[in-house]
């Protein structure tokens, strides 16, 4: 590793020769990627440092059991007029139709999910796609065309099977 302790005391924290003891791979293996950063500090950064296009399909929803067996796909980026069913947290298993994509927030609004302020508003309440499931989707000629585009890349991956085997060895 390349990171030296800054501290004076090296013989607590890290090793005896200064060098940085924790969040090191083990053994001084090398990666697989050496470009790729695996550091918590940088992967938080990149995150929160997203541009609208980076959030855009880090803001993505799985799709429900009918869409994927249906298009061939597991998830899509969620989208305003799509509907969506809440599947974890305090409102789970409420169902609306997105209004707004918060990205900024990191949040989708869905209509029907509001709260009361202490000065009576109703405001919409925040939730991250990830807590939801895609159950009808808005389509347009580029969300079919990333359909497209994803399904047959996703008909070649599976599990390995025995007739694949046994087709190797026709060859």
């Amino acid at each position: 590793c390349s990171r030296r302790s800054t501290t004076p005391f090296s013989s607590f924290g890290a090793s005896a020769r200064g060098w940085c003891s924790g969040g090191c791979s083990a053994g001084g293996a090398m990666k697989f990627q050496p470009d790729v950063s695996s550091s918590r500090r940088k992967s938080r950064k990149a995150h929160f440092n997203a541009s609208s296009s980076q959030r855009r399909i880090i803001m993505s929803s799985a799709l429900s059991n009918e869409l994927r067996k249906k298009h061939s796909v597991r998830s899509m980026p969620v989208r305003k007029d799509d509907e969506v069913s809440v599947v974890r947290g305090t409102y789970k298993g409420r169902e609306g139709k997105v209004i707004q994509c918060y990205r900024k927030k990191w949040v989708i609004h869905i209509d029907r999910i509001t709260r009361e302020k202490q000065s009576g508003a109703t405001v919409q309440v925040g939730i991250h796609p990830s807590k939801c499931v895609i159950t009808k989707l808005k389509l347009d000629k580029d969300r079919r065309a990333i359909l497209e585009r994803k399904a047959p890349s996703k008909a070649k991956k599976g599990k390995y099977t025995e007739q694949d085997a046994a087709m190797q060895d026709v060859d």
